[in-house]
């Protein structure tokens, strides 16, 4: 599912983002730029929306959003990301987040709970970091984790619609998005290391060893020959004088 809506989502935003793209690299504007550009524009929207306004934190916060597949379309126009711009990108995206679920939290806790509202974000919150590090975790590990029914844009989809809905005037709009947003973050968790689990490559088989004997000594062996002494022969005999015999 999430597979499907990130490809359909990013082929339809695509039409709109590639020229804006390529005008934004014409004059200069690098795709690191427009990724904190459109984190602070998330962070606005998330103080209009924890202050009550909804309807215009809502889009605020889902236009912003938008910049992070703009940026990108932008790198990979230049040639590819680099390696800080994908940790700046990866950065941005966990405070964006941390962002717009914090101020969910804070307005349904100023409105009163309703529906159980506050606990339902709080699960969201706790859960949907806990995605994204069992992804970057595995990664890190050299295993695939790139599974689950609510990755980030599906997330923000879910509170962009609820958002909308309590803005309308439904008092259960927001609460009920958070909800389902809570059940489908925890259910992605278990996805992800179930994924990790199974498809982990089992360790290689060490070899056995050739010699099951005793290991080789490291003195060197016995001589056969008979040791050589010493001591000077012993004469069974008178010596030989050394004087002439008159």
């Amino acid at each position: 599912m999430a597979k499907i809506v990130n490809a359909t989502a990013r082929a339809v935003v695509s039409h709109g983002v590639n020229p804006t793209a390529r005008f934004l690299l014409k004059i200069g504007v690098t795709p690191n730029a427009v990724t904190v550009a459109g984190t602070v524009g998330v962070l606005f929207g998330a103080w209009l929306g924890a202050t009550g306004h909804l309807f215009w934190g809502t889009w605020v916060v889902t236009a912003c959003a938008l910049t992070d597949v703009l940026d990108g379309t932008m790198a990979r126009m230049r040639g590819g990301s680099s390696k800080f711009g994908a940790l700046l990108d990866s950065s941005m995206d966990r405070l964006a987040d941390g962002a717009v679920f914090g101020a969910v939290v804070y307005y349904m806790a100023t409105e009163g709970n309703p529906y159980g509202g506050t606990v339902a974000a709080l699960i969201a919150v706790v859960a949907g970091q806990v995605v994204s590090y069992v992804k970057a975790r595995a990664q890190s590990l050299g295993l695939n984790a790139d599974v689950g029914i609510a990755e980030r844009l599906e997330r923000l989809l879910i509170i962009g619609v609820g958002g909308l809905l309590g803005s309308a005037g439904l008092d259960w709009g927001l609460p009920a998005a958070l909800w389902v947003l809570a059940v489908v973050s925890v259910i992605t968790v278990f996805q992800r290391l179930i994924h990790a689990a199974r498809t982990e490559p089992a360790p290689a088989a060490s070899e056995p060893p050739l010699s099951s004997g005793p290991p080789p000594s490291s003195e060197p062996p016995p001589s056969s020959e008979p040791p050589i002494s010493s001591e000077p022969p012993i004469s069974s005999g008178p010596s030989a004088s050394a004087e002439p015999v008159a």
